[in-house]
């Protein structure tokens, strides 16, 4: 939960994860500032779906 709401804050006027990816794929990401924030709010979704994937396959390996 930690991880979601860091990614998307601050909230208002929208999520800046939400904006960045807008801008990305119209192009328009072009400061390094703005590449920085990209990577700085995406990086606990990454976290948290690298440890959500190695928990499973984790799982799966001990269950064989």
């Amino acid at each position: 939960m930690i991880a979601l709401t860091l990614g998307l804050a601050p909230f208002v006027p929208e999520p800046h994860v939400w904006e960045k990816l807008k801008m990305l794929f119209n192009g328009t990401l072009t400061k390094p500032l703005d590449i920085f924030d990209l990577v700085f709010h995406g990086a606990p979704w990454a976290l948290l779906a690298v440890k959500l994937t190695r928990t499973l396959t984790r799982r799966s390996d001990s269950a064989a």
